[in-house]
């Protein structure tokens, strides 16, 4: 069975989450959807802007309602960088929070961010294949290795 992944960040402000996205890590805009979303690409997977106000309803089922404010999800964005120190300089410089030192470990370093909507961000760097430094078992032969 084979998996497409699409990502997709609810802003509350496109023109601004284009710009940073495409400032910080060399996105570019693949199509627009109307006013309110576009496809940014350049990752390994299409990146979906989607205009959302704050203070709407999150989904038709929830009473939670989108805050651009920082949070915590158990879901976020991990980007591998080549070179950590170059890749938080251009985030930081694009309008993204560092929010605590870049910290190595024996895979390699990890920097922890937010981004201007307050969307937690790791940036990654590292040295060997993603985490086989720590694996205790062997890959899968699906192909999959994260």
């Amino acid at each position: 069975m084979s998996m497409t992944l699409l990502v997709n960040i609810d802003v509350d402000d496109l023109h601004k989450g284009i710009e940073f996205y495409s400032k910080a890590f060399g996105l570019t805009i693949g199509r627009r959807f109307g006013a309110d979303a576009v496809e940014l690409l350049g990752a390994t997977s299409p990146i979906y802007l989607l205009a959302k106000p704050n203070g709407t309803v999150a989904s038709a089922t929830s009473r939670h309602l989108r805050s651009y404010a920082r949070h915590w999800t158990p879901i976020h964005l991990d980007i591998v960088v080549s070179e950590i120190d170059g890749a938080v300089d251009r985030a930081r410089n694009a309008g993204a929070r560092l929010e605590g030192p870049v910290k190595s470990n024996n895979w390699g370093k990890i920097a922890m961010l937010s981004d201007p909507f307050c969307h937690g961000i790791c940036l990654i760097e590292f040295v060997c294949f993603f985490y086989d430094a720590t694996a205790t078992e062997k890959p899968r032969s699906s192909g999959a290795r994260a």
